[in-house]
């Protein structure tokens, strides 16, 4: 594998479609893979049989969206459990899962639902986030969701919430900046807000990705559907973040509409690119200090 820096620190998400493919190739063309953790329970499974062949060849990063950390079910010890056999399995570079929740008196809804960003919320996600690092024995990242609706009480705003799960659990963030622009947009704050309040150490991993604007007749709304290419604004993000904080792993997600590999490492490049020259940039103007 490549000793280029910026090489290393791209990923992409790995989905059935592309899975024979990473294990076939000869060279690897993305630093490291994320996988929807769910998806690889079954240790017998013919998918969990080619990602530990992959896993052999590239980092994996575990990336969860069924612990429902925020609802007031307790965790779901029997996936907890599967998660942890999982990440002893695989040994990923990271483990992570979302500021949402998803059960309800032991029902599974098939979406990562917002949270009151209250106390007594932050008192259930802290608690859950701790209970998770303490059997799988690491650090869990915790992401970011969007969202689309508000509750009318809260205490914080959410980037102080998710900042307080991080100091109270000592957890990672997974920061995913599209949904932060997502968000700004439906909720009417400014990504500024979110991203200066927010600790950069505190930060391991990074996701980027596209959404869909939805007209409706009440208006406009951004759904995060992981279903285009990285926009723009979202790139800018991403450069004053990398510029400002310096680089960490960072993801292309694409979920729906999955296109060619191709389109999919382009992205990457594209942000292996913007890694690339921001460092010179940092470099140069060191130098001329």
């Amino acid at each position: 594998m490549t000793n280029d820096c910026a090489f290393q620190q791209v990923g992409v998400g790995l989905r059935a479609p592309h899975l024979t493919l990473f294990r076939d190739m000869a060279q690897p063309p993305v630093g490291w893979l994320e996988v929807h953790s769910e998806n690889y329970f079954n240790p017998e499974s013919p998918a969990r049989q080619t990602l530990s062949q992959i896993a052999e060849q590239f980092p994996i990063s575990c990336h969860g969206i069924g612990l429902s950390l925020g609802s007031a079910d307790p965790l779901n010890r029997r996936h907890l459990t599967q998660l942890r056999h999982l990440v002893d399995d695989l040994c990923p570079m990271a483990v992570s899962d979302h500021l949402s929740w998803s059960s309800v008196n032991g029902l599974y809804l098939n979406d990562l639902l917002p949270i009151p960003y209250t106390e007594e919320a932050l008192n259930v996600v802290c608690d859950k986030v701790s209970q998770v690092q303490d059997t799988l024995g690491r650090q869990l990242l915790v992401e970011n969701p969007s969202s689309y609706l508000s509750f009318r009480h809260a205490d914080y705003t959410e980037w102080d919430f998710l900042s307080r799960v991080q100091q109270q659990t000592g957890c990672g963030l997974l920061l995913d900046l599209n949904n932060i622009y997502v968000s700004s947009f439906n909720h009417g704050f400014e990504c500024r807000a979110y991203l200066d309040a927010i600790n950069p150490a505190a930060v391991k991993e990074i996701h980027l990705a596209g959404f869909t604007v939805r007209k409706l007749d009440q208006g406009e709304i951004w759904i995060d559907t992981h279903s285009r290419p990285v926009s723009e604004p979202v790139w800018q993000l991403y450069r004053d973040w990398v510029r400002q904080h310096g680089a960490v792993p960072t993801l292309i997600e694409w979920d729906l509409d999955i296109p060619p590999l191709a389109v999919l490492l382009g992205e990457a490049d594209k942000a292996r690119q913007i890694l690339r020259e921001t460092a010179q940039e940092v470099s140069h103007e060191r130098r001329q200090a």
